[in-house]
């Protein structure tokens, strides 16, 4: 039986997926039978591979959204050893939309900071799908802030479409908050690495996001607006988010040609919905190198190189005189 989360473009990859199951399952298959196991599997590999490498944004941006995507908390138990998990912001309560906590990876202990969208009904409303208050960005700082008084190092795992929009939100500050998270990261002397595992929406992605090493996974995307916002306010329109998704250019090839991040995380092929176990060793291999790379930089030097990179963005030079043309 094919899954339910099945994106219009992949179908044609689980219907072949499907043909070749029920071959394998015939009791004594023929050597013709052999032979076209074979080439099927062969012919889903390309298929997958021709698939994936040509996808719009707007298809990138429903990857990055799949149900079956690995979250924080898949990752922390495919990449992550010895979890201990640090509860509430001391104001207010404990969001559940941003998990954090003292973990091992490798050889490396490392402060754990990722958000969390859920997969039941019942986890997505305990988590706001993702969508932190303003004590989940007060409980990431403090913890953060911690580690930094003990000289260790910090990965941010960013999955959310925003910041909660509501007004009991608002009312205890939000918008305070996430500035306030962005202005103290900066100054933080401690390696901190962010990662986009799926979708980087807006100030709520920024308010765990600001890092010595920006990383974003193959389809996902890091973006100031969802494309279906964008559309709303532009093309006063969702039906336009097609051409939103493209013109903002948030998918992880954009960003490393903009400059905005460090690297592009390779996916399995098929995307990481499909193979939890082969994107986490991809995505602990990356955090190893980084944590290696950061740790050769003096600590004065990292906090200058961390500020001159978020004051680069935005920067452009101008041509000559437009008078003159």
């Amino acid at each position: 039986m094919a899954p339910i989360n099945i994106l219009p473009f992949e179908r044609p990859i689980y219907e072949l997926e499907q043909q070749l199951e029920i071959l394998e399952n015939q009791p004594d298959p023929t050597p013709g039978t052999k032979d076209a196991i074979r080439n099927m599997r062969v012919e889903i590999a390309r298929m997958k591979r021709e698939i994936f490498e040509n996808l719009d944004p707007a298809e990138v941006c429903l990857v990055s959204r799949h149900g079956n995507r690995p979250q924080t908390l898949d990752y922390l138990e495919l990449v992550f050893d010895e979890f201990v998990e640090l509860h509430g912001d001391k104001a207010f309560g404990d969001d559940r939309a941003i998990v954090t906590g003292f973990a091992k990876l490798d050889d490396h202990k490392v402060l754990l900071v990722g958000q969390q969208k859920g997969r039941t009904l019942k986890e997505r409303n305990q988590c706001y799908y993702g969508c932190a208050h303003p004590e989940g960005y007060r409980k990431a700082l403090s913890k953060m802030q911690l580690a930094a008084k003990f000289q260790v190092p910090i990965i941010c795992l960013i999955d959310t479409p925003g910041a909660y929009p509501g007004v009991d939100a608002e009312e205890r500050g939000i918008s305070y908050n996430i500035a306030l998270n962005l202005r103290e990261m900066s100054m933080l002397n401690t390696p901190i690495v962010c990662v986009v595992i799926g979708e980087g929406g807006s100030g709520g992605a920024l308010g765990i996001g600001i890092g010595d090493h920006i990383a974003v996974l193959q389809f996902a995307y890091y973006s100031v607006i969802s494309p279906e916002g964008c559309a709303g306010i532009l093309w006063k329109g969702v039906e336009h988010k097609d051409k939103a998704a493209k013109a903002l250019r948030f998918t992880a090839p954009d960003l490393a040609q903009l400059g905005v991040i460090d690297e592009v995380i390779s996916e399995p092929l098929g995307g990481a919905h499909r193979d939890h176990r082969a994107m986490a060793t991809m995505l602990r291999g990356s955090l190893n190198a980084a944590l290696k790379e950061l740790y050769t930089i003096p600590k004065d030097e990292l906090l200058n190189r961390r500020y001159e990179k978020f004051r680069r963005f935005g920067v452009f030079e101008e041509g000559g005189d437009p008078a003159a043309a």
